[in-house]
């Protein structure tokens, strides 16, 4: 299995779309995430992250120049008890609210598809880590058109049990560049978690994402035994 530096593989692409980082880190101690966003668009450049609590939402930097904010504005991040949902839509809130009634993580994404984007179909990526006492868990969910063609849903689940310490597994929502933009084919991509403070891998996954797409960073380590966390975001608009 091929294992991927933060570096090489954030540019390896000009434009990921939006993008999934979770993994263990290097100690052990660690649950670590990540979410980015980026943009082409205007309307998806003019964005914050803004942290709620444990949770965290986007919004409209300047208010004036939102044009649309179906598909724009949601919940990337909710905390259940002991579980952390990260996502790139709002199906945020399907998961928090259908899990909340004892339904599993991919039982709450079959009530969902992709985007409604025609023609791009933009696939919902979505993960969620599970601290236990006996350590942690994840999963991680790709719901995409079939070879573009919206009649069609595909579903793809990843769980990872006892996840191995210094890696991570990392999704994103577009293959590459594109009109329309083709979708994340394969199995998350496996990198490397070096052993770095939340402040050194957010500057290394900031500062390696595009210059001209890129909108928004959150990153959070959660400590395994205690669940205590650390956040942090970045945003291109200030």
């Amino acid at each position: 299995m091929k294992v991927s530096t933060i570096k090489e593989e954030l540019n390896s692409l000009a434009y990921h779309g939006r993008g999934i980082i979770i993994g263990k880190s290097a100690d052990g101690k660690k649950a670590v995430t990540a979410y980015f966003i980026m943009g082409r668009s205007v309307n998806s450049r003019n964005r914050v992250f803004v942290l709620e609590g444990e949770d965290m939402r986007t919004k409209a930097f300047d208010e004036s120049k939102m044009t649309d904010p179906h598909l724009i504005i949601y919940y990337p991040v909710r905390v259940l008890g002991n579980k952390t949902i990260v996502t790139n839509g709002d199906q945020t809130d399907t998961i928090y609210e259908l899990m909340d009634k004892q339904m599993t993580f991919e039982q709450s994404l079959r009530t969902r598809e992709f985007e409604d984007d025609k023609p791009n179909f933009t696939p919902r990526i979505s993960g969620i880590i599970r601290l236990e006492k006996e350590g942690m868990n994840y999963a991680m969910s790709i719901l995409k058109s079939a070879e573009g063609d919206d009649s069609s849903c595909e579903r793809f689940t990843y769980a990872y049990s006892d996840p191995l310490c210094g890696r991570a597994k990392f999704i994103h929502t577009y293959k590459c560049d594109g009109d329309p933009l083709p979708s994340f084919e394969g199995e998350p991509k496996t990198l490397e978690l070096p052993d770095v403070n939340i402040d050194e891998l957010t500057d290394l996954i900031w500062n390696n994402l595009n210059e001209d797409n890129k909108v928004s960073l959150f990153v959070r380590y959660i400590d395994i035994e205690s669940g205590a966390t650390e956040t942090r975001v970045v945003n291109k608009n200030n």
